[in-house]
């Protein structure tokens, strides 16, 4: 019975040690292969925690393994977009400019009172206020009320009468890698995009954290820190 209890506790400050080491997020907030490896290193630590006749270095290795490939995969994620694509998918729009995209509801496998019931959650119970809806790479639901819906804010008061309709922020730099793609669909070139760091004594696309065009088409960027 002792040696359960100790084998308990090891592999209970293992598992401990190896979950604040994979970073700070909720379990709502995992990405798929965060959740994969989460599900595996509780089966790995049970098994010899309840079976004294397997080694306890049998559950201790593979936890340690699974831990070295959630760093690297993170670590990839980090460094390339392209990569973080295939290996947690793309946010998928599923209310563009307040029309439901149905192929986009279909191809995810969302029915319409799935999605109904997430903007519920969110305290929208008419859709025709949703100017975009957005499935997270998680499975959340992010969302965009057309203009003369959302929450008052301060800058509210003083343009009542100027309200408008606000498109998606764009993404165009994430760690030095440019999007070339996006960029271009946004309406703009490289050009404008040097021109625009220039303003912000920033001469090389390669020295950007991240930048972005907000929704009122205003440039955003920051350096990367040394």
């Amino acid at each position: 019975m002792f040696v359960v209890f100790v084998r308990a506790i090891l592999l209970y400050s293992l598992v401990v040690v190896v979950i604040r080491m994979m970073g700070k997020r909720q379990v709502a907030e995992m990405q798929p292969f965060e959740l994969v490896i989460m599900i595996m290193i509780a089966e790995l630590a049970a098994t010899p925690m309840e079976d004294v006749g397997i080694p306890l270095i049998n559950g201790v290795i593979p936890i340690i393994a699974l831990l070295s490939m959630q760093v690297l995969i993170s670590y990839f994620s980090l460094k390339s977009e392209k990569f973080r694509e295939i290996i947690c998918g793309k946010p998928s729009i599923l209310i563009h400019k307040g029309r439901i995209d149905q192929s986009e509801l279909r191809r995810q496998r969302v029915n319409m009172n799935d999605l109904l019931e997430a903007l519920r959650n969110k305290d929208y119970f008419n859709i025709s206020d949703i100017d975009y809806a957005i499935l997270e790479t998680n499975g959340q639901m992010s969302i965009l009320p057309k203009a003369d819906k959302r929450p008052v804010i301060t800058s509210d008061l003083y343009s009542y009468d100027h309200i408008q309709y606000e498109e998606l922020p764009v993404t165009l730099i994430v760690d030095g890698k440019l999007n070339d793609t996006k960029l271009r669909k946004a309406g703009y070139d490289e050009n404008w995009l040097m021109n625009q760091l220039g303003k912000q004594n920033i001469d090389n696309i390669e020295n950007v954290f991240f930048a972005f065009l907000s929704s009122d088409k205003i440039f955003y960027a920051q350096e990367k820190q040394n």
